[in-house]
């Protein structure tokens, strides 16, 4: 959490001078979901994901260098250089995006379901997405066909409470999201998504549900992002008091670390080492960023289709 927390942090101060273009949406405040999911999945299962995506790419494991690398547009990206911050791409750690599209990993992880039971492999695949996603009418075909066929999906709802800039009060009738699956006969559960404990316990409790051929499962994370929606927006939506509040009282690595210390599991100067070597981390990743090329002008028609 705390690698997601100061990447991101750099990846917002890089984009305010200049050196990362285009889009990037940050995921600060949300890093106890992906990295409280990551705990109940095994080798081969797979993840799908929005635009919102270089916490998830780092809580699998993924070299932050070439994540920095493809925030920056060099050849030594992910992605080429070719992708920038919402098309991330890690197939040998079986993640499959980073998508543009509001909604269009949601078929697409279904999918990556069915091939999985079609093919008698016993792994799950973890959908995320947003509370605005959550409207999107391709969510509802998934529903039925995931299912009807019992496929080993789980569906992961990351809502931070503002779809862009809307509420889920003002955008949604039905503020619980997790109940959205009930037409479909596929169980739901809200879940703390700012305590990584709560996330973890959820997160083993639908895999377990899924491998044992019930099907798919909902899960809404109520969580809550400190910055705008992307790097463009300043979030005059909402006030400072509201989310000064998150961060004082729900923050999951301040509370993780309280916890941590208050039970005598670790000693501060180990906090501090830990926060020393995800600096240095980070620092390198930019470092190695820098000085990679840019994508040469022959692979400009390379990888499209």
């Amino acid at each position: 959490m705390v690698l997601i927390r100061k990447f991101e942090e750099k990846a917002g101060q890089l984009y305010g001078m200049g050196k990362i273009a285009g889009f990037c949406h940050l995921y600060i405040g949300q890093e106890a979901v992906v990295v409280g999911f990551i705990s109940s999945s095994k080798p081969g299962d797979k993840m799908i994901t929005s635009y919102r995506d270089h916490g998830h790419m780092l809580a699998i494991g993924t070299d932050p260098k070439v994540i920095m690398a493809e925030l920056m547009g060099r050849a030594t990206g992910c992605s080429k250089g070719k992708g920038g911050s919402m098309h991330m791409f890690d197939l040998e750690r079986h993640f499959y995006g980073g998508h543009g599209i509001v909604g269009a990993q949601i078929p697409i992880g279904t999918g990556l379901a069915f091939a999985d039971k079609y093919l008698n492999k016993n792994n799950i695949t973890y959908v995320y997405y947003g509370d605005g996603a959550a409207h999107q009418g391709q969510v509802y075909e998934s529903y039925n066909m995931a299912a009807l066929w019992k496929l080993p999906v789980i569906y992961i709802i990351e809502n931070n409470e503002y779809a862009m800039g809307t509420s889920v009060s003002r955008s949604s009738h039905i503020t619980d999201l997790y109940k959205r699956g009930e037409g479909f006969g596929i169980p739901g559960m809200q879940v703390d998504g700012m305590d990584i404990f709560a996330v973890e316990k959820a997160a083993k409790e639908a895999a377990d549900f899924v491998k044992s051929g019930k099907g798919p499962v909902l899960l809404e994370l109520k969580t809550y992002r400190y910055r705008g929606h992307s790097m463009s927006d300043p979030a005059k939506y909402r006030s400072k008091e509201e989310v000064q509040e998150k961060r004082d009282h729900h923050d999951p690595i301040v509370n993780l670390k309280k916890y941590l210390l208050d039970n005598k599991i670790i000693k501060e100067e180990e906090l501090d080492l830990i926060d020393d070597e995800i600096k240095n981390k980070v620092n390198e990743a930019i470092e190695f960023a820098e000085n990679s090329p840019e994508p040469d002008e022959s692979e400009l028609y390379t990888d499209v289709n």
